[in-house]
């Protein structure tokens, strides 16, 4: 998943970065309200986390803006004080959190992830496809109750497909997911990766759960049919390069 953070002190800054990255987040950062709105333009975030205090705009003033151009993603404002009147200001302007300064680490990513579930419209972290169970907290994947090992594409590919199970997901749509437009790498990296994905969840005993709609993309339903066709195993050996760079 990928976070907009919006904060105006460097160090802070970085501190917040590395702490949802170690979480498992991508996260782009900018210091400034305006920059903010104009990337939110241009791409697709999963979450904005955005301190109160910006050199050019409130942060209220920031959500009350991505509120009336209607972008659809959760806003969660950090504030430097813990005045009441502050915090007001924020939900009236649309947040759906206020976290006060100085918070705890393990508190603020407990609070993103909440706020991530019910986005979705999951109270509970844990996802279920069958015999497959996703903690979207954790990022742990079982099937049958055994874990598996992914690597972090791999799970990030699955997490998307589970959260939009029955829905046909192209190639375009997993590249931003994964890169965000930046440094993007072929698209047929992206048959690779759910080839790889494929065939662990098969030898754990998923059965074949992603079915490939050809010309779209993918798509994750829980009764497809096991002779769905991977046409894309052929490129495994080709991109074995290319993954153990991304």
């Amino acid at each position: 998943m990928r976070i907009l953070l919006v904060e105006s002190d460097a160090n802070a800054a970085q501190s917040l970065t590395r702490l949802l990255q170690n979480a498992g987040f991508m996260v782009d950062q900018t210091d400034l309200g305006e920059e903010a709105l104009e990337m939110l333009r241009h791409y697709d975030y999963d979450l904005a986390l955005l301190d109160l205090s910006l050199p050019d705009m409130d942060g209220s003033e920031l959500v009350r803006r991505m509120r009336h151009a209607r972008y659809p993603i959760p806003a969660l404002v950090l504030a430097n004080t813990t005045q009441p009147s502050a915090r007001i200001r924020a939900f009236a302007a649309g947040a759906d959190d206020v976290v006060s300064k100085p918070y705890d680490q393990g508190e603020l990513i407990a609070r993103v992830q909440a706020i991530l579930r019910r986005s979705r419209g999951h109270s509970s972290p844990f996802l279920q496809i069958s015999n497959l169970r996703l903690n979207l907290d954790s990022r742990e994947v079982s099937v049958g109750g055994r874990a598996v090992h992914l690597t972090g594409k791999e799970y990030a590919i699955l997490e998307l497909l589970v959260l939009r199970k029955g829905s046909v997901l192209t190639k375009d749509a997993f590249l931003n997911h994964l890169y965000g437009g930046m440094d993007e790498p072929e698209m047929k990296i992206i048959d690779v990766f759910i080839c790889k994905l494929r065939k662990k969840l098969q030898l754990a005993g998923a059965g074949n759960l992603i079915g490939t709609i050809w010309g779209r993309g993918y798509i994750l339903r829980d009764d497809i049919a096991a002779t769905t066709v991977p046409a894309v195993e052929s490129l495994a050996l080709m991109g074995s390069a290319i993954l153990s760079a991304a």
